[in-house]
């Protein structure tokens, strides 16, 4: 994935990285516990950091952070996955990726091949050592090029897969295999033990699903998610995590902007129902494009208010009273559409079962994208994922009983204009929110100073 990059950096290196969220109490995480998921979230937001500086993609930035969390006992990944009713590890992974410039034209920058498929999600995976490792290949191997033509690269369009088959696919691809015996630990064990005599946890860490969220310098997002589900789920059962939408996702989209723009005196202006009229003697006024389309002009000239007209009408039409119908000076063109792209990639953790109802992470997305004000990022996971929102709701009076609903989510936004100054660097915006007792979680911010700045934490105020 990694390529050389013939133009400037667009964007300034961003990531974050979540751990796990749950019924997290300060009472019940002890200092020397706390110390250890301090120690390894801030070297692997370190390590992460250092490989986006250096010009690696945001895919594979993200897959290198998930890859290490799967390696660490501490986190509900990988080695350190729980167990199933049956005493079995099912994990499950996905990647996802989007950018704010063209896909078409993004080839040397990172996002190339992904973004013909953009999304992929692996589920009941056994023996691979790193699930989030074969998430990517499935996303990247497409069994297509570029120009839908085949391509011999062993894989497919399809956005999930599931069991033996996505394993012998992994053989296949030469990922690394582990044994049953790597894959145990005794602390998910006694938990696994406990669960299935019904003793309750002292702190539950268990829903500890893990994600990376990266911005690349090229303005390229991915988001990357792995887990070993929850403790004593029914073998089979599948999750957030490798289902689009549900427990990650990564769009852009783009919008057009029109400034207003006077025309000169001499203009032929056209009067409500009255008509074309010639004036000689009336100061310039504002154009309102949008208000020439044809069934506008046809209504308003042939039909006069004998239709009305619509409340949008009525509201381009308060700030003047003519509109033109033809400029006769040569001199004026048409105002310069100015396009800008925004791009968001999320990654969740929490209650699976409640992010698959809700379709928590596009369900944030598409806040953003279809909403009529301009909502940012972060207001959009507060009312999905922070307290006493969408996911908290859905619990009802299951709330704080059962788990449900428990969760939050991690995400980076990043906007380009299509008339930006490409040689200044822009930033992403690193947001998270959750509704439980606390979301282990790292990233980078920017200080007063424009220094970058290391945050890692648990709770929404720091540990003491």
């Amino acid at each position: 994935m990694t390529s050389s990059h013939p133009d400037h950096p667009l964007f300034k290196p961003t990531l974050i990285i979540h751990g796990g969220a749950g019924a997290i109490q300060r009472s019940k995480l002890p200092p020397e516990l706390w110390a250890k998921y301090h120690a390894s979230l801030l070297s692997y937001l370190r390590s992460t950091y250092e490989k986006l500086k250096n010009g690696v993609s945001a895919l594979d930035a993200a897959v290198h952070a998930v890859s290490l969390l799967e390696d660490d006992e501490l986190f509900n990944c990988g080695r350190g996955s729980v167990f199933t009713s049956a005493g079995t590890i099912e994990m499950e992974a996905s990647v996802m990726v989007t950018s704010v410039r063209d896909h078409s034209h993004n080839h040397g920058h990172g996002l190339g091949r992904a973004a013909i498929k953009r999304g992929a999600g692996v589920i009941r995976v056994k023996n691979v050592r790193h699930p989030v490792q074969l998430a990517r290949e499935v996303l990247l191997r497409t069994g297509i090029d570029e120009n839908g033509d085949a391509a011999d690269d062993g894989g497919n369009m399809h956005s999930q897969l599931s069991g033996p088959y996505v394993e012998t696919l992994a053989r296949d691809w030469g990922l690394e295999f582990k044994p049953d015996e790597w894959f145990w630990t005794k602390a998910r064990w006694d938990e696994h033990q406990r669960g299935l005599k019904g003793i309750k946890e002292d702190i539950t860490l268990s829903q500890g699903t893990v994600g990376c969220v990266c911005l690349d310098q090229w303005g390229n997002l991915a988001t990357a998610t792995s887990t070993g589900g929850l403790t004593n789920k029914k073998p089979g059962r599948v999750g957030d995590t490798p289902t689009l939408g549900a427990g990650f996702w990564a769009e852009s989209w783009s919008s057009e902007t029109a400034p207003e723009q006077t025309v000169p005196d001499q203009t032929m202006v056209y009067r409500p129902g009255a008509g074309a009229s010639r004036t000689e003697d009336k100061p310039n006024f504002t154009i309102h494009w949008d208000a020439l389309s044809p069934w506008n002009l046809i209504q308003d000239l042939f039909l006069g208010d004998c239709l009305g007209r619509s409340e949008s009408r009525t509201v381009q039409r308060q700030q003047t009273e003519k509109q033109p119908l033809l400029n006769q000076s040569s001199s004026t063109t048409k105002p310069v559409r100015k396009r800008t792209t925004r791009a968001v990639a999320l990654s969740g953790t929490g209650n699976g079962d409640s992010f698959l109802r809700l379709n928590a992470a596009r369900t944030a997305s598409a806040m953003l994208r279809f909403s009529d004000k301009k909502l940012s990022l972060g207001q959009a996971i507060t009312a999905v994922a922070g307290p006493g929102g969408e996911l908290q709701q859905s619990a009802g009076q299951r709330w704080g009983k059962t788990g449900e609903g428990m969760g939050g989510l991690i995400g980076i936004e990043a906007e380009l204009e299509s008339d930006a100054d490409r040689n200044s660097l822009r930033k992403g915006k690193v947001v998270h929110d959750f509704n439980c007792g606390g979301m282990f979680r790292a990233w980078m911010e920017e200080d007063s100073t424009g220094e970058e700045r290391e945050r890692v934490m648990v709770f929404r105020e720091e540990y003491h």
